[in-house]
C-alpha cells in the first residue's frame, strides 16, 4: 500500500510538473510570437490548460454545479478587485511614472479586436478556464502536496512566472495580485464557481466596460 501511495503521489508530481511546462510553453508562444490574433492565442492556451487539466482530475459530481451565493460573493469580489487595481494604478503612476506606458501596452494587444469579441472570449471562455486551470487543477493539486499556504503561493508565483514572456513588469505585477487574489478566495471557500464569476466578471471589466487606465 505505502509503494502504491508513493507512485500515485510521484505520479502526480510528474503530472503537476507537466502541465507547468505545458502552460509556460502556450504562454510564451501567446506572448512572444507577433503572428496572429493575441486574444484568439490567449482563449486557446486556456482551452487547451483546461481540457487537459479535466481528463488528469476529472470534477467530482457537484463539484462545478454554481450556487445562488457564488453569484454574489463572485461579482462582489470582482468589485472589491477592481477598486484594488484602480488604487495601485494611481499610485504605480506617482511611485513608478517610467512604467506608465507599459499599462497602455497591456490594452493595445486588443487593438484590431472588435470589443465585443474579445468581452465573449475573456467572460465565456479565458475568465472560466484560467480558474479550472490554475485554481481548481494547479493550486488545489499543489495545496494537497505542500498545505494550503505553500500551495497557494507556490500557484500564484507559477501563475505570475508564465506571464515572463511579456517582459511587461506591470502585466507581472498585475498577475501577482489577481492571482494571490482568486487563489485566497478558492482558498478561503473551497470551490470553483465563485472564483470563475470573479475572474470572468472583473477581466470583461477591467479590459472592456471600465477600463482601468
Amino acid at each position: 500500500m505505502r509503494a502504491v501511495n508513493l507512485k500515485a503521489k510521484r505520479q502526480g508530481w510528474i503530472a503537476l510538473g507537466a502541465m507547468t511546462a505545458l502552460a509556460a510553453l502556450l504562454f510564451y508562444f501567446a506572448f512572444g510570437f507577433s503572428g496572429g490574433n493575441f486574444w484568439l492565442k490567449i482563449a486557446a492556451t486556456a482551452l487547451i490548460l483546461t481540457v487537459t487539466s479535466l481528463f488528469l482530475r476529472p470534477p467530482v459530481p457537484g463539484g462545478l454545479a454554481f450556487r445562488p451565493k457564488d453569484l454574489a460573493l463572485g461579482l462582489a469580489s470582482a468589485v472589491v478587485l477592481w477598486l484594488i487595481f484602480w488604487l495601485a494604478k494611481g499610485v504605480s503612476a506617482w511611485m513608478f511614472p517610467a512604467l506608465a506606458d507599459q499599462v497602455g501596452a497591456i490594452y493595445a494587444k486588443g487593438q484590431g479586436t472588435p470589443q465585443w469579441l474579445i468581452a465573449i472570449l475573456l467572460f465565456l471562455l479565458i475568465g472560466p478556464c484560467e480558474e479550472l486551470f490554475w485554481r481548481r487543477y494547479m493550486q488545489a493539486g499543489l495545496m494537497e502536496r505542500l498545505g494550503p499556504l505553500k500551495g497557494w503561493l507556490c500557484a500564484t508565483g507559477l501563475y505570475t512566472l508564465v506571464h515572463l514572456p511579456s517582459l511587461n513588469i506591470m502585466l507581472m505585477g498585475a498577475a501577482a495580485v489577481a492571482g494571490a487574489f482568486w487563489g485566497l478566495l478558492y482558498w478561503r471557500w473551497g470551490r470553483i464557481p465563485p472564483v470563475i464569476i470573479s475572474h470572468a466578471v472583473w477581466t470583461t471589466t477591467a479590459f472592456v466596460v471600465f477600463p482601468i487606465p
